[in-house]
């Protein structure tokens, strides 16, 4: 089976991960500290996204 995100990806999640831990971490117009873990992947994931690494779509809510 092919990887679902690619090893690009992995280091903008990894970024994001690093800096959250580091208290660095903000998010979009906010501009407010990121704590938790799932939004830190998030941003990883949406950056990546921009920057056109494989990263699947996200999931649209009903």
């Amino acid at each position: 089976m092919a990887r679902k995100y690619s090893k690009g990806a992995q280091k903008y999640v990894k970024r994001a991960m690093k800096k959250r831990k580091k208290g660095t971490l903000r998010s979009g117009r906010s501009g407010k500290k990121v704590k938790s873990r799932k939004q830190a992947i998030a941003i990883g994931l949406s950056e990546a996204r921009k920057k056109g690494k494989k990263v699947p779509r996200k999931k649209k809510r009903l």
